[in-house]
């Protein structure tokens, strides 16, 4: 299956987000995240002078370290290619995230802590693909450390999509108890 024939269009810009998961010899999880942005035109830039097509006005790559409950342990950033000088200022306050948990409602707290004028619009944008990819790179070893729980809370996973709904045959195989179906 594709997509529908477009009108016809020129390409503009491209942003590639790549996201890679290790589990590290200590125990912890890091999830690394680069973003790339290229225009298909140059641009004359205060801060760089000029940006040729083809050269990234945007490079930036974070490496956040995750406990298997998803708390933040440790998180590095680096602004490599930025339009302003002022956007280089902003990694280190990136470490703000640290004891932050990875779960619902979090983007609130990152916003709260270094949203706006404290950070940068890209590098929070890197944390969305960054949680979904440690909740796909860590699954199997959290759902054998839910096992082991007593009392284990509802896995996180239910409810996200249409696939995992609480009252869905997928939910109803794999977690009987927390099926909410007839």
């Amino acid at each position: 299956m594709s997509l529908p024939q477009p009108v016809e269009r020129e390409h503009i810009h491209t942003r590639h987000i790549s996201c890679q998961g290790f589990k590290r010899k200590d125990g912890l999880w890091d999830i690394e995240a680069n973003l790339e942005d290229i225009r298909t035109y140059g641009v004359d830039n205060e801060y760089r002078g000029r940006i040729e097509a083809g050269e990234p006005v945007h490079g930036m790559r974070l490496r956040v370290t995750l406990d298997i409950e998803f708390t933040i342990h440790d998180i590095n950033a680096e602004s490599e290619f930025v339009p302003a000088a002022v956007c280089k200022t902003v990694t280190d306050g990136m470490r703000g995230l640290v004891g932050l948990k990875i779960q619902k409602g979090w983007m609130k707290q990152v916003h709260e802590r270094i949203g706006g004028p404290l950070g940068c619009t890209h590098l929070i944008e890197l944390l969305g693909p960054i949680g979904t990819t440690a909740y796909q790179t860590m699954y199997r070893e959290v759902e054998e450390h839910g096992k082991q729980i007593p009392n284990r809370p509802k896995p996180r996973v239910i409810d996200t999509c249409v696939a995992w709904a609480s009252d869905g045959e997928k939910v109803k195989r794999r977690w009987p108890e927390f099926y909410t179906g007839n």
